[in-house]
């Protein structure tokens, strides 16, 4: 994928967000937070929406140093890795590829997102 890695499962969402939790552990993450999109358009504009969480996903030692090196690159964090149910009602689990957005926006900081590219990518082999 041009925008990075995804997963596409044959397990359900539910599982999906088990999984990608332990999964994310297993590699140093903590999920910081955790926003259940259909549960927030339902009560903010009345819209009915698939099953989608957003997760903010933080590993500390990894965040220290990228904040030691850059205050700006906050922005850019946690790093988000999103699951949804598909159309088909299998779970899609998809996260962005900091060497697309944290390196390209600060270039010094390529060391960094290619570590935490490639625990992501652990994550979602994990998954597979």
């Amino acid at each position: 994928d041009p925008q990075g890695r995804f997963y596409c499962g044959s397990i359900g969402y539910d599982e999906a967000l088990g999984k990608v939790t332990e999964a994310l552990a297993s590699e140093g993450f903590g999920v910081l937070t955790e926003i259940d999109v259909a549960k927030t358009l339902k009560a903010k504009i009345g819209v009915d929406f698939r099953r989608y969480k957003i997760l903010g996903a933080c590993n500390p030692p990894l965040a220290h140093e990228a904040l030691s090196s850059s205050l700006e690159v906050g922005a850019m964090l946690p790093c988000n890795v999103i699951v949804y149910e598909g159309d088909d009602g299998r779970a899609v689990v998809h996260a962005i590829d900091p060497l697309r957005t944290v390196a390209a926006a600060e270039p010094s900081l390529a060391p960094f997102a290619s570590r935490v590219h490639d625990k992501l990518e652990r994550v979602m082999d994990k998954l597979a």
